[in-house]
């Protein structure tokens, strides 16, 4: 149970570092302002949760008190933001950020708020839900003392997520606040009260006025989460979905043609989403995750002798990545990775239902070149089944494949694969000048090595290479 009583009140503050708040807090007093902690740092103490970054709200100038903050700290150079009146000073693992204490307004076709300094009542009603409006003070006389005007502490205990205001209105002036509502619903596990939640779907086509970045971040912070599925389930029964990766929302549903139909792709992904969170915390693999399928929908077909098939879904997938990438304004090196893995994501399940040759296997190695641990993860995540034998099957036969990997990159030396004879000694001894022809040798010889009719040895491919020369001569 939360309460706010003297003791909790205390202890909020005295779980991190309380030196650090002290510290801040009777600097304030010298200066003579006020200063509170706010926020997420509150809310996660509150909760028992560790926290490293902590939200300070100043009566008055905070970017001045930050650069004070600093010089006592010894840190040479605080982050400043003077036209938002907002400065950050890292201090021992610790992010610590200033912000002036303010009010703000909205123009309805537009993101940026008019701002104007304000008193810590302004400053908590403008936060998005109740259990990020709690403040605690620093300063000497009321240290620790929290204020908590909008019942966030009860929120907290009963593990709700409510606007302060209106949540029309807090969604109108910052759409973001929808996403945030998705993401916290997944971090804390906590439900959206439903006056909030019906803001929430009511308002979601504001979202398009909210650039593409912001929605992004708040994406990966929500598959960061323990269980991404509860966000991305929110996400979709909103309508939200639909607005910020319409390509996900379109993986909803379950056709049915006589006694054939296949499962809901949607909920599959989900499924396969928070497997992988339990075997990574990386985001961005989690994304594959949720794009491994995306191509399900374009590439399904129905065949009276087989029933529903989405064959060559993972290279359509894999082309779908680019653009996506390029519209979710992805780094090029997550957009690759993404394009990798969503292609390869069915070689290693479909080995595990064959003999599997060493030539099948050196070839998946070399394709997945560095990311191989990565894609065996999410193919591990990817085996799901409503009949727990089958699973079971199926993952024995995958940790038989995941041995056989692993006998051959020991054997053969192929995590960091290339052929041994390289381009330069290529055109020397077959007297060739930079072009086509030397790629298609060392692509041959590559090939040998591959498919185990030469050794990964320079010396036995350097005799393939006199063998075979003279026919990429000739042609």
């Amino acid at each position: 149970m939360i309460s706010a009583d003297k003791k909790t009140e205390r202890k909020v503050l005295r779980r991190t570092d309380s030196r650090i708040l002290e510290r801040i807090g009777a600097l304030a007093d010298e200066r003579g302002l006020e200063v509170y902690a706010v926020g997420g740092f509150i809310r996660d103490r509150l909760l028992g949760k560790k926290v490293k970054d902590i939200d300070f709200t100043v009566i008055g100038d905070a970017v001045s008190f930050a650069r004070a903050v600093a010089e006592l700290f010894g840190v040479r150079n605080p982050v400043v933001f003077e036209r938002f009146g907002t400065a950050m000073v890292p201090y021992r693992g610790h992010q610590l950020d200033f912000v002036t204490a303010r009010a703000e307004s909205y123009e309805s076709q537009s993101r940026k708020p008019r701002v104007w300094e304000g008193a810590l009542d302004d400053d908590l009603a403008r936060r998005d839900f109740t259990v990020n409006a709690l403040a605690a003070s620093l300063n000497g006389e009321t240290y620790g003392k929290l204020v908590d005007h909008y019942d966030g502490m009860g929120d907290l205990e009963r593990k709700v997520l409510r606007t302060p205001k209106e949540p029309e209105q807090t969604f109108s002036e910052d759409p973001l606040r929808i996403m945030r509502a998705v993401r916290f619903a997944a971090q804390l596990e906590f439900e959206i009260a439903p006056h909030t939640l019906a803001a929430c779907k009511l308002m979601a086509p504001r979202l398009k006025i909210v650039s593409q970045e912001r929605i992004t971040d708040e994406l990966m912070k929500l598959l960061s989460a323990a269980k991404p599925s509860i966000g991305l389930r929110i996400m979709q029964e909103l309508g939200v979905m639909e607005i910020v990766f319409r390509e996900i929302s379109d993986l909803a549903g379950v056709d049915q043609i006589g006694q054939h139909h296949h499962k809901d792709v949607f909920d599959h992904t989900l499924l396969v989403v928070d497997r992988l969170a339990e075997l990574t915390p990386d985001p961005v693999l989690r994304l594959a995750a949720l794009v491994h399928d995306i191509a399900k929908p374009k590439t399904k077909r129905f065949f009276p002798d087989q029933g529903w098939t989405f064959h060559g879904h993972e290279d359509v997938g894999s082309r779908m990545m680019k653009p996506i990438g390029r519209r979710m304004k992805l780094p090029e090196k997550t957009t690759s990775k993404l394009m990798k893995l969503t292609a390869l994501h069915m070689r290693p399940i479909n080995l595990t239902r064959e003999e599997v040759t060493d030539s099948a296997v050196r070839r998946l190695i070399v394709d997945a070149g560095d990311d191989l641990d990565e894609l065996l993860m999410l193919c591990r995540a990817d085996i799901t089944s409503a009949n727990p034998r089958k699973v079971k099957r199926y993952l024995t036969q995958f940790e038989k494949l995941k041995a056989r990997i692993a006998e051959v990159i020991e054997g053969d030396q192929l995590r960091a694969f290339q052929s041994p004879v390289r381009g330069d000694e290529i055109m020397q001894i077959c007297n060739l000048q930079p072009g086509p022809a030397v790629g298609k040798i060392k692509t041959a010889l590559e090939e040998a090595i591959l498919e185990g009719r030469v050794a990964n040895e320079h010396d036995a491919v350097l005799q393939y290479l006199l063998e075979i020369k003279d026919q990429f001569l000739e042609s």
